[in-house]
């Protein structure tokens, strides 16, 4: 398998801003190459970040501007090869099921077990990525990027992130872990970014997108964690930015069928 993906954005910083921003492939060793670059420019001369190791694979690239400046990124990456599968890690088992900031799984632990009672393994991970997909509708822009999964579930809209806190959160809620993954999905329309769910069931992190927006076998793991806190695009972690415009693409040589509900692992 073959992809490319790009990312660009513009933005206006304020005096002593600090950013991270998650963007590049995650590594993998299965991956038989990536050819990336990243070009960063304040006021269009040439700035170099920082390269921080995350989670599962992830790399940060961390920036501090001491004064305004207009941002420019872009981002392109060649990847051949399909990634090596996540392995069973005890702390990934206990991280991941545990409540966060967006996925409030305590809160709904009632709702979780009243729509799918005993149900356990695949059944479940087929059951709420059905619920989800038909009772929440997709709607840009409905959501405030401080939504969590209960706010969704009571507004019954949502985007892509909303989607994966809801499902996240309906099955931590029956102790299933689960975890929300930044992804460039090829397919997806219209073009973005795109968030899904990796949920722990007989022996594999398995994906669940109940948006059913992009064929799950192409996707290409950016960054993974709790929720969108973990794996936001970009972070202002001191000062502040406006954001002016963001793009992204991404193709494969081949576009897979995905039916949904068939088990899936990124690749």
């Amino acid at each position: 398998m073959h992809r490319s993906v790009t990312a660009h954005l513009t933005a206006r910083t304020r005096a002593n801003t600090s950013m991270a921003f998650s963007v590049a492939v995650a590594r993998n060793a299965g991956y038989s190459s990536i050819d990336e670059v990243l070009e960063i420019t304040a006021d269009g001369q040439p700035v170099t970040p920082a390269a921080v190791e995350d989670f599962h694979g992830g790399l940060l690239h961390t920036l501090t501007l001491q004064d305004p400046a207009t941002l420019q990124l872009t981002y392109r990456a060649e990847v051949a090869g399909s990634a090596t599968a996540p392995q069973e890690d005890d702390a990934d088992l206990l991280r991941y099921v545990r409540p966060s900031r967006y996925c409030e799984s305590d809160r709904l632990l009632p709702t979780s077990y009243a729509l799918f009672g005993s149900m356990q393994g695949r059944e479940l991970l087929s059951a709420v990525r059905e619920w989800v997909s038909g009772n929440i509708s997709y709607v840009s822009g409905s959501s405030r990027h401080t939504d969590g999964a209960t706010d969704t579930l009571l507004a019954r809209r949502g985007v892509c992130r909303d989607y994966a806190h809801l499902v996240i959160s309906l099955l931590r809620a029956k102790d299933v872990p689960a975890r929300l993954v930044s992804v460039y999905a090829p397919g997806l329309s219209p073009m973005d970014f795109h968030a899904v769910v990796e949920a722990w069931v007989d022996g594999a992190w398995h994906v669940v997108d109940a948006t059913g927006l992009a064929p799950r076998t192409n996707l290409l793991r950016i960054a993974t964690g709790r929720d969108a806190s973990d794996t936001a695009f970009l972070s202002t972690v001191g000062g502040s930015l406006t954001l002016d415009t963001l793009k992204v693409t991404a193709v494969a040589d081949t576009l897979h069928d995905d039916d949904g509900t068939s088990p899936v692992q990124l690749a």
